[in-house]
């Protein structure tokens, strides 16, 4: 999730736990406890890009870090609040604001080391946008009210409210998921593998992506009151063996290449008109789009050098307006 919504959830975590004498002090634990776990950001290299990417989400977001990470949020508020606080109740307070870091960041589709070091999977559930302003919203009124009124009742209420809301985004998904599989059914196509995943701020519009005899298929379904798909592109699978049969594969090029479909889950696709970058095909501007967020760019030329991460996020007012027409489930050029 978002910074702002990591925070707030670890501060009304926290809260259901507070004393009554100490809510708000266990708020402002709560607050860092709970963005503590995005320090990995700072883990990244000039010269190799893709290692930011492969440590965002790493292992300080693993449930077996969870201890180690309140440690740390404890050792950083002990010199202020020793005179305010008992080792136990402030080490709680750490715990139960840092605790639910790596959860939240799995309920979401970029991928979260939630198990290491058992094992190197990067979790993903899909439910819930990095950005949701009402799951947001939810966790900000339970947080002040129950710090203007020193009680924790409002913030285990908003606990309540929040997950019954993420319970909501998984029937959602489910609900998606299935228009896309009866989409498929009519196409003949076989699924081999698949992602729904919802867009930007929102729990209605869902972007899919499967892939079926090596092409990578993009829809959008909207799943309201009313329902209905957008049917997006198409582009093909890279397969590094096929593409570049003649590619060493100890080369820091192919080993690269490697570590970006590991991130990506292996959707990846060549950009569109751009056969020297590599896109992440999960993500577009678009729910319907097969150009990607992000890319890869490959030196065939120098197959020893590290690839360069691209970000393309530039959104024009025509895709804006298209964006909202799918969101309200208006009809649009297809």
């Amino acid at each position: 999730m978002d910074i702002v919504t990591q925070a707030i959830l670890g501060a009304t975590l926290t809260q259901t736990v507070a004393k009554k004498t100490h809510i708000r002090l266990a708020t402002i634990v709560g607050l860092i406890a709970g963005v503590i776990a995005d320090v990995d950001i700072f883990i990244r290299s000039e010269s190799d890009p893709l290692l930011s990417l492969e440590f965002h989400r790493h292992f300080t977001h693993s449930v077996f870090f969870i201890p180690f990470g309140a440690g740390l949020v404890f050792l950083l508020f002990w010199p202020f609040l020793r005179n305010k606080l008992s080792a136990a109740y402030l080490f709680l307070y750490c715990f139960m604001g840092y605790l639910l870091s790596g959860f939240i960041d799995a309920c979401t589709s970029y991928g979260t080391n939630l198990f290491w070091p058992l094992n190197s999977i990067r979790v993903s559930w899909h439910i819930i946008s990095v950005v949701d302003p009402l799951f947001t919203l939810i966790l900000i009124v339970a947080i002040i009210t129950g710090y203007k009124n020193n009680s924790s009742v409002f913030s285990r209420i908003g606990i309540l409210l929040a997950g019954s809301y993420l319970l909501f985004t998984f029937s959602q998904m489910n609900h998606a998921e299935n228009l896309i599989k009866e989409l498929a059914a009519k196409r003949d196509h076989t699924i081999e593998k698949i992602i729904i995943k919802p867009t930007i701020g929102n729990a209605l519009l869902w972007r899919s992506v499967y892939l079926s005899n090596e092409t990578f298929y993009v829809d959008a379904v909207r799943v309201g009151l009313s329902k209905r798909i957008y049917q997006g592109g198409t582009i093909k699978k890279f397969d590094m063996k096929k593409k570049y049969p003649e590619l060493d594969v100890n080369s820091q090029l192919a080993k690269d290449i490697k570590r970006f479909g590991k991130f990506s889950d292996n959707y990846v696709s060549q950009y569109p008109g751009k056969p020297n970058l590599l896109g992440d095909i999960r993500y577009s501007i678009l729910p319907t789009g097969t150009t990607p967020l992000w890319a890869i760019e490959m030196d065939l030329d120098n197959t020893n050098e590290h690839v360069k991460l691209i970000n393309y996020r530039n959104m024009s007012k025509e895709v804006k307006q298209q964006f909202f027409d799918m969101l309200l489930g208006k009809s649009i050029n297809e």
